[in-house]
C-alpha cells in the first residue's frame, strides 16, 4: 500500500485525511469489488486450500520438538531423535513449498486483475470528452491509472490473504495449544496484551515522526526539482541565487537529518522493550509448567508439552497483531477502489448514436445555428452564434484573445457539444453523426504541435497506418518538410524526442501538416500559428496551407492578415458573438471591431513583416 508520502498511514493507524474521507461501506461497493475477483475464483479457491494446509503443516515442527524433547532426548534415543528431526525439517520444507505455490498463485492473480483494470480504465479514459483533460490534472490522471491500480495487488496479496492466512493461523494454533495444556495456553494467552499494547504507543509516535520527516523531504525534494532543473538553474544563474538556494537547503536537510535521527531512536528502543516483553511469555509458560509439574498438579504435563506451547506461543503474536489491524487494512482497501471507481462512474456526455448517421461530407456546408456553450453555468462564452460556411469555401475566424474563436472549432469535431442551438454538417446535426465518421472526415492542425516520442515516420503514420512510402513522400513535400527529412542521417527513421521537442517549430507545424495531407479530410480547422516562426518557416507553412485548402471547406482560426485577406469571407467574434462578417475591405469601411484589431494586431504584423 501507499507510503506516507501519499497520505496513507502505517498499518495499524489511520491518518486524519483517511478519516474524514473513510469510504461508506454498502452492499453494492462490495459486491462491485467481488466482480473483479469473481474470473478467478478456482485459483482464490486454490489459494485458501493452501494456506489452511500451510497452516496446518506450520503446527507441526513445533509439535514435533515436544517429541523430541519427551521421547528421543529424556528417552536418549538416537534413532528417534533423528526421525523426529527428518520429520520437523520435512514439514518446515513443505510448509515453505505450499508457501511458495500459495504466493504465486496470489501474485497471478492480482496482476490479471491489475491488467483487466488497466486495461477498463484505459479504455474508459480514451472515451472520455476533451474537457475531462482540461480540466484534470494529467498527475492524478497517471496516479489512477498506475499507481491506484497497481495498489489492488496489495490488497489481493496483502490485505485478504494477510486476514486468511492469519485466521488460519490463529484458530490452529489456539486448537493445537489447547489440546496440549489449556493452563499453559492461557498463561500464554495473557502475554499477548503485553506485545500489542506498547506497538500501538510507540508506533503512533514513530508515525508521526515519520510523518513530519516525509513532510521535510517533500520540501527538500520540491526544492532541488525547481532549482536543479533547467530553467530553474538557469533562473538561480541569471539572477545569482546560488548561496541563497544552498542555506535554504541546508536548513531544510538538517530538519530532515534530525528528525530521522529522532525516529530511529525511537525504533532502537521500540526494539529493546519488545525484545524484553517478548521474552516474558515464554518466562512465564516455564514458571507456569515448572510449578505444574515440581507440585503434581498435572501428572500429564511433560517437559515437551512445555517447550512445544512456548513454539505455538511465539507463532501466535504476529498473526494476533495483524488481525487488530483488520479494519485499517479493510478502510484502505475500500478507499482505494472508491478512488478506482470514482473514474470509472464518470460519464462521458459526448457519445456516439446508434446508427449514427454518415452523410458525404465533400463540399458539405457548414451551419451554426443559434449556438450557446459555456464552461462555467455563471459565465457565457458562446451567445447565439450563427453562421454558414458553403462547401468547398475558406472562413476566417479573427477576434480578441478569449473572445471564443477556438470554442468555435471545437464544437465541429464534437470536442464539446453545443448547450443550444445545433451544429450542422451538410444540413445534419454533428451530434446525430456517428462518432468515428465525423472526426474521420475532419482534419484539424493546432496551435500547439503535438508529436509522440518516435520517429518522423511513426508519427506521419499515425494519420494513415497503412501509408506507403510513396504517400509519405508525396505528403511531406506538400507539406515542404521533405527536403528537410532527406537532409536527416535517419531520413523518416529520425527521432524526434519527447513532444518533438528535436525539431524546430516550423519543422514540427509541417510535420503536422503532413499527418493532415495523409489524412486527406474532407473539411479542415487550421489555428494557425505562424507568429513565433521565422520567415522562412513561416512562407513554407504557408504554401503548405494553400495546398491543403484546395477543394475543401476550410475554417481558419486567423492570426495574418495575408491568410485573412485570402479567406472568403471573415466572422469577427468578439465577447462570444458574431460582431460582424464580411470581406477585408467591408468590415474596415465598418470601422467596428475588425478596424481595432486591423489597427492593433494584422497592421503591425504587416509591417513586421516588410521590415
Amino acid at each position: 500500500m501507499a507510503g506516507p508520502g501519499r497520505g496513507l498511514g502505517p498499518r495499524g493507524f489511520l491518518t486524519d485525511e483517511e478519516k474524514q474521507n473513510m469510504p461508506k461501506v454498502t452492499k453494492e461497493l462490495i459486491f462491485r469489488i467481488l466482480s473483479y475477483l469473481k474470473p478467478y475464483w478456482p485459483q482464490f479457491l486454490l489459494v485458501f486450500v493452501a494456506i489452511l494446509l500451510s497452516s496446518v503443516v506450520g503446527l507441526l515442527p513445533s509439535i514435533l520438538t515436544g517429541r523430541i524433547v519427551d521421547e528421543a532426548l529424556v528417552g536418549k534415543n538416537m534413532k528417534l531423535l533423528i526421525q523426529l528431526l527428518l520429520m520437523a525439517f520435512g514439514t518446515l520444507a513443505v510448509s515453505q513449498v505450499i508457501g511458495v505455490m500459495e504466493s504465486y498463485i496470489n501474485a497471478w492473480i492480482s496482476q490479471r486483475i491489475i491488467f483487466d483494470m488497466k486495461n477498463q480504465m484505459y479504455d474508459h479514459l480514451q472515451h472520455m470528452p476533451h474537457a475531462f483533460f482540461t480540466s484534470e490534472r494529467q498527475g492524478d490522471i497517471i496516479t489512477r491509472m498506475n499507481t491506484d491500480i497497481s495498489g489492488v495487488s496489495s490488497v489481493i496479496s496483502g490485505t485478504l490473504s494477510s486476514i486468511v492466512s492469519n485466521t488460519a493461523t490463529v484458530v490452529t494454533t489456539l486448537i493445537a495449544l489447547f489440546t496440549m495444556s489449556w493452563q499453559l495456553a492461557l498463561v500464554g494467552l495473557v502475554v499477548i496484551p503485553l506485545l500489542i499494547l506498547p506497538t500501538k504507543s510507540v508506533g503512533k509516535t514513530r508515525w508521526k515522526l515519520l510523518s513530519e520527516s516525509q513532510a521535510k523531504n517533500d520540501e527538500m525534494n520540491q526544492l532541488v526539482n525547481e532549482t536543479l532543473s533547467v530553467s530553474g538553474s538557469l533562473l538561480v544563474k541569471l539572477f545569482v541565487r546560488e548561496k541563497r538556494e544552498y542555506a535554504r537547503f541546508v536548513a531544510v536537510n538538517e530538519e530532515v537529518t534530525k528528525l530521522n535521527l529522532k525516529e530511529q531512536r525511537s525504533g532502537k528502543w521500540f526494539g529493546v522493550v519488545m525484545g524484553i516483553f517478548t521474552q516474558v511469555g515464554p518466562l512465564l509458560i516455564y514458571f507456569a509448567g515448572g510449578y505444574l509439574i515440581i507440585a503434581r498438579a498435572d501428572p500429564s504435563l511433560t517437559v515437551g508439552t512445555i517447550t512445544a506451547t512456548v513454539a505455538l506461543i511465539n507463532r501466535l503474536y504476529r498473526p494476533v497483531q495483524s488481525l487488530l489491524n483488520i479494519q485499517v487494512d479493510f478502510t484502505r482497501s475500500l478507499a482505494l477502489f472508491t478512488r478506482i471507481f470514482d473514474y470509472f462512474d464518470m460519464k462521458n456526455p459526448i457519445v456516439a448514436p446508434e446508427n449514427g448517421k454518415k452523410p458525404n461530407l465533400h463540399l458539405a456546408s457548414i451551419r451554426y445555428n443559434h449556438v450557446a456553450f459555456s464552461y462555467d453555468p455563471e459565465k457565457p462564452l458562446l451567445k447565439d452564434v450563427s453562421f454558414t460556411v458553403p462547401g468547398g469555401k475558406m472562413y476566417a475566424i479573427v477576434g480578441p484573445s478569449g473572445s471564443g474563436k477556438s470554442t468555435v472549432v471545437n464544437l465541429l469535431p464534437r470536442l464539446y457539444d453545443v448547450q443550444s442551438g445545433t451544429v450542422t454538417i451538410g444540413g445534419e446535426d454533428v451530434r446525430q453523426m456517428d462518432l468515428d465518421y465525423l472526426r474521420n472526415g475532419i482534419g484539424v492542425v493546432t496551435q500547439e504541435t503535438y508529436l509522440f516520442n518516435g520517429t518522423i515516420r511513426d508519427n506521419l503514420l499515425y494519420a494513415k497506418e497503412d501509408a506507403t512510402d510513396e504517400e509519405l513522400e508525396r505528403a511531406c513535400r506538400i507539406a515542404n518538410i521533405h527536403d528537410y527529412i532527406q537532409s536527416q542521417p535517419n531520413g523518416y527513421e529520425t527521432l524526434v524526442g519527447n513532444r518533438g521537442l528535436k525539431l524546430s517549430g516550423g519543422e514540427k507545424q509541417r510535420l503536422s501538416i503532413a499527418r493532415v495531407i495523409l489524412k486527406n479530410p474532407e473539411i479542415l480547422i487550421l489555428d494557425e500559428a505562424t507568429s513565433a516562426l521565422d520567415s522562412i518557416s513561416e512562407t513554407s507553412i504557408q504554401e503548405a496551407l494553400e495546398h491543403l485548402m484546395v477543394g475543401r471547406t476550410s475554417i481558419v482560426i486567423a492570426h495574418r492578415l495575408s491568410t485573412i485577406l485570402k479567406a472568403d469571407n471573415i466572422l469577427v467574434i468578439k465577447d462570444g458573438q458574431i460582431a460582424e462578417e464580411g470581406d477585408h475591405e467591408s468590415l474596415l469601411a465598418a470601422g467596428g471591431v475588425y478596424r481595432e484589431l486591423y489597427e492593433t494586431q494584422f497592421r503591425t504584423i504587416l509591417n513586421m513583416e516588410h521590415d
